[in-house]
């Protein structure tokens, strides 16, 4: 509705014309001041994204990691991933959403200020700071009509799209943790340990990362203080204000920067796998002993589908349907195909040819380093960060895997963990716009506004560096703490008999492929 002066409309009639003009001027103002609604485009975008990755996972990933087992466990890893999604989904909309994205409560942690000191981390840590509440449990007050907010002011989605994207991270996250661990772990050890790994380590991460007020929060508050006409009501303000962009997750309140999910999703995962691979013990005879994989045509479709997928997740981390999510777009292309030239010309340099398993591998580590910066990085530095993933990810699969002999089956570790730090850091130098990087994004200067923010390289890298080390900490602690519990009370792996006839037959009692 457009709003007419009332000098025109007097010049134009009178009388009963003038009501009509001033009632129209109050139904203008009125709408002016109305919550904002969903757009359409917006809302079918985040739809369609959830369902690219839920793809990744189911076909994509399955196939992925199926085709690099052995024939004897190709099923197995199937089934681990597909009731991953299925146990996963439930707990999501039970409690995770909930105590994900939900503000928790405001009690102090004083005894953890003094743990992070050392960091160079402000006091002031609270318990929201690393996990929601109950207010959206069972999702209570979830209805057609309510609304989440996205990154910019005005605009929303509805709350069942964003939250049913989101599900679609937290299930794919400890999928890739399979990937560890392949050929050897118990079935419902795997589901009880993904039961307690989502809700301890990734539902914390995930909040500490990704929760914040909103934009139309800090803009509120802001104005607030900007209209403020004395210094006590400044004061209060400010007060006001200041309590709004304390109520977002730890990570996020240090400024650290994972546009869709580096350190939430592939870090975590990453060293999660790592762990359990540790933990577990290698398989039996490896490496000697452990045949190729049994089918690379079926990991380059799952490949495949997780390229494509990865659009969604990428370009849809940004709610909407805008330029930024061209952006995020067109980066998630162009860094995969430099990480795979990356790996491909690393592997035909060191070894003498390039093979399809190293260029789908290279694939994947530049979808991941990619991920942190896709909304953030300029394409030619997306093209940069791709390279470097490919080769520096390369290197930890068959040299650094090798000197420390470790059984990361499906190199979780070495794709997912390392790509991640990677893509992590170099968010803090991509972001830049002397790279054509977006920069920062300050919510409070100009309220209701978008406006550039404050940028500092070497800053932002520390930051980054904290994310990181934050993240790896969280997740291999406690990974390791579950992992133990685990054990103890059902046992992590297999019989050696079992192993060796494979799990598709003793997990599941059928085969993936029958003569």
């Amino acid at each position: 509705m457009t709003f007419v002066p009332p000098a025109r409309i007097a010049a134009r009639a009178a009388g009963l014309g003038l009501l009509l003009a001033a009632a129209t001027a109050t139904c203008a103002f009125a709408q002016a001041d109305a919550p904002p609604t969903p757009k359409a485009g917006d809302t079918a975008w985040l739809l369609v994204s959830s369902a690219l990755v839920l793809m990744m996972s189911i076909p994509g990933l399955a196939l992925f990691y199926g085709g690099l087992v052995r024939t004897k466990n190709m099923l197995s890893v199937l089934s681990q991933v597909f009731a991953i999604v299925a146990l996963v989904s439930i707990v999501w909309v039970t409690y995770g959403y909930s105590i994900t994205f939900t503000e928790g409560d405001h009690t102090a942690l004083p005894w953890l200020d003094a743990g992070l000191a050392w960091a160079g981390i402000p006091a002031g840590a609270e318990l929201n700071n690393f996990i929601g509440g109950f207010d959206r449990l069972f999702l209570k007050g979830v209805t057609p009509a309510s609304t989440a907010a996205t990154f910019s002011n005005g605009v929303v989605v509805p709350e069942y799209a964003y939250l049913a994207f989101q599900m679609t991270f937290a299930i794919i996250t400890p999928a890739l943790i399979v990937g560890g661990f392949a050929e050897r772990i118990k079935f419902p050890a795997l589901l009880v340990f993904v039961l307690l790994w989502s809700t301890l380590v990734y539902f914390p991460i995930a909040h500490c990362v990704w929760y914040w007020a909103g934009p139309d929060a800090i803009a509120e508050a802001a104005r607030a203080l900007q209209a403020a006409p004395d210094e006590t009501a400044k004061a209060e303000a400010q007060q006001a204000l200041d309590a709004v962009m304390a109520n977002s997750g730890f990570l996020f309140k240090l400024g650290a920067l994972d546009f869709a999910g580096g350190t939430v999703v592939h870090i975590n995962a990453g060293i999660a796998g790592l762990v359990g691979a540790l933990i577990i013990g290698k398989r039996i005879g490896y490496p000697r002993d452990i045949e190729p994989p049994h089918s690379i045509t079926l990991s380059m479709v799952g490949a495949a589908l997780l390229w494509v997928g990865w659009f969604g997740f990428n370009a849809g981390s940004n709610l909407e349907a805008n330029g930024t999510t061209a952006l995020a777009f067109v980066n998630t292309f162009v860094a995969t195909a430099g990480a795979t030239l990356g790996w491909l010309f690393a592997e035909w340099a060191t070894k003498g040819k390039p093979s399809l398993l190293g260029m789908i591998s290279g694939a994947v580590a530049g979808l991941v380093a990619v991920t942190p910066a896709s909304g953030f990085a300029g394409p030619m530095g997306s093209i940069v960060l791709g390279l470097v993933a490919g080769v520096v990810c390369y290197f930890f699969v068959t040299v650094v895997k090798g000197l420390f002999k470790y059984d990361d089956s499906l190199d979780v570790f070495g794709i997912h963990a390392i790509g991640g730090i990677l893509g992590a850091i170099g968010t803090g130098i991509l972001v830049s716009p002397d790279f054509g990087g977006t920069g920062l994004v300050d919510y409070v200067a100009k309220p209701g506004e978008a406006a550039a923010g404050a940028y500092d390289m070497i800053a932002q890298v520390l930051v980054q560096t904290r994310a990181v080390v934050f993240t790896v900490l969280w997740s291999g602690i406690g990974s390791a703490i579950l992992y133990g519990l685990v054990h103890l009370v059902i046992g992590l792996r297999v019989s050696k008999d079992a192993e060796r006839e494979g799990l598709d037959i003793t997990s599941h009692g059928e085969r993936a492929y029958n003569p």
